[in-house]
């Protein structure tokens, strides 16, 4: 009897193993699709301070296996300087993979190491995109080492720019500032990140409603989410924020569609809690693992 039910265990296991390997990479994979024609390759972005063997392991994390299946470049100090003012002598290693998604799609933002992406988060990262003019697209940040974070938007605006794809610079530059002044506030003024992210956010909500003609209604819509989220600011941190959103007001964004992408990326979390045809279709799999598992020991011991 003990031997039989050995038997049985080994079997179990050997089905489990088998069939959890093909439900994963059914999740991983999907349909295996190939080469996006109309869309283009993904293109991936990588930090100049790599190692090779950490360039290996990024790869590794952006599902990076093969090189002709992607676009690849390479971010350096110099580009930190030309695209955001920063420090040309910066050492870079946070980065980038960007998969083109259909018109209205929307902007999904995932850190992939979220451990070593110190200071920005990807409310942070989606909030400057789509300030930048950045949208419909799966953008994945991932560092091998413990970083800020900034360089990867770096890297974002260099893959786009050697695409041939022209990004606002004046939209860029203020994308920048909107960064620095969210981590300033998360860093130096003790306000939750989280907490951060919804005000930007919550601002650029109200903009989009109220569409301010001066900079004292800019003013007054800052102070008034201010208080709603019970958030209190230095007056000089107050005064980042005012001139940030002046700067946005006066490059004319189309703040009801940066809106309409925010909310995008909120929900999709939830819907893909709330697929139940997903999350049937997973059933129906375990419980054909099952049924065959029954039919290979009875062929055993029938």
């Amino acid at each position: 009897m003990i031997k039989r039910t050995t038997i049985v265990l080994l079997a179990l296991l050997v089905w489990l193993g088998g069939s959890m390997s093909q439900l994963a990479y059914a999740s991983t994979n999907g349909s295996g699709e190939g080469i996006n024609e109309k869309l283009g390759v993904p293109i991936v972005v990588y930090g100049q301070e790599l190692t090779e063997a950490q360039e290996k392991e990024v790869r590794e994390l952006l599902d990076v296996k093969s090189s002709d299946k992607v676009d690849e470049f390479t971010v350096n100090g110099q580009d930190l300087a030309n695209y955001i003012g920063g420090n040309p002598n910066a050492r870079m290693y946070s980065s980038v993979k960007i998969t083109h998604k259909d018109t209205g799609e929307g902007l999904e933002v995932k850190i992939v190491t979220p451990d070593n992406i110190t200071k920005v988060t990807k409310e942070m990262y989606a909030n400057a995109l789509l300030t930048a003019g950045v949208e419909n697209a799966v953008v994945e940040v991932a560092s091998p080492v413990k970083v800020t974070g900034h360089s990867a938007l770096t890297g974002i605006y260099k893959a786009y720019d050697a695409k041939g794809v022209k990004l606002d610079e004046n939209r860029m530059e203020v994308a920048s500032e909107e960064l620095d002044v969210a981590t300033k506030l998360a860093e130096d003024a003790g306000v939750d990140t989280e907490k951060v992210s919804e005000l930007i956010t919550e601002i650029k909500k109200e903009m989009a409603a109220q569409n301010p003609a001066t900079k004292e209604e800019v003013e007054q819509i800052i102070n008034e989410k201010l208080n709603s989220l019970n958030i209190e600011l230095s007056e000089q941190d107050r005064q980042l924020l005012i001139n940030l959103f002046e700067k946005m007001r006066a490059l004319d964004i189309n703040f009801d569609q940066v809106q309409k992408q925010l909310e995008d990326i909120t929900s999709s979390v939830k819907e893909l809690l709330g697929d139940k045809g997903f999350w049937q279709s997973v059933t129906t799999f375990i419980q054909s693992i099952f049924q065959a598992f029954v039919k290979f020991i009875n062929s055993i011991f029938g």
